[in-house]
């Protein structure tokens, strides 16, 4: 006898699993950006965490086509599990921008919004494990937008003392992109807060 329902889907514990390996490499990101040792060896180490990432939303989409009954909104389930990986894919884009033009000094400006993104990761997280029952998510999603703004500003500051003082037009092409695409981390966080809020406005 096929079983349409099955007994657990265990998404809740998926997206804990994913927010934990992305908050992983946020951390691994900042420390490499710190102490720029090892790089290449260090760099592969986040490559990992990025691939479990992948195996991780592929676990839950294939769960999810799987699943007749789903905890919240199968599209929001979806766009949840993307979200979280969408911000995995870009903090392993900037440590692939170390190796790939050679970056050997990373700018003070490229490990603070690291550091940002370590705090968007956790607050993730946070309102990750609070999502089956609803409380205090909001607050958490409230946090991660305020990060995204503070790391707007950071990368507009940067980016326009970059182009003041940077004499070298390839180190300047560089180093401008690594600030994109980490801006660009801090904004798929947000993109995933978003989806936690509707969610649990959905549910109120």
């Amino acid at each position: 006898m096929v079983r349409l329902v099955p007994r657990e889907a265990k998404f809740f514990e998926l997206f804990a699993s994913m927010s934990s390996n992305l908050t992983e490499g946020a951390k691994l990101l900042a420390a490499i950006l710190l102490d720029m040792q090892n790089v290449e060896v260090r760099v592969r180490q986040l490559s990992e965490i990025e691939h479990a990432g992948d195996d991780l939303t592929h676990t839950v989409i294939t769960r999810l086509n799987q699943t007749f009954i789903t905890p919240f909104d199968r599209e929001d389930i979806h766009k949840l599990a993307t979200s979280l990986d969408d911000v995995l894919d870009f903090i392993h884009a900037a440590a692939e921008r170390l190796t790939m033009y050679k970056i050997t000094i990373a700018p003070p400006a490229a490990a603070e919004l690291a550091q940002i993104i370590v705090r968007q990761a956790e607050e993730l997280a946070s309102a990750v494990s609070l999502l089956e029952k609803h409380d205090h998510v909001l607050d958490h999603c409230v946090e991660v937008n305020r990060l995204e703004n503070e790391a707007d500003q950071v990368a507009r500051e940067s980016i326009a003392k970059l182009f003041e003082r940077e004499k070298d037009p390839i180190a300047l092409i560089k180093l401008k992109e690594l600030y994109e695409v980490l801006e660009t981390a801090t904004d798929k966080a947000e993109d995933a807060a978003n989806v936690l809020e509707s969610v649990v406005l959905k549910s109120a």
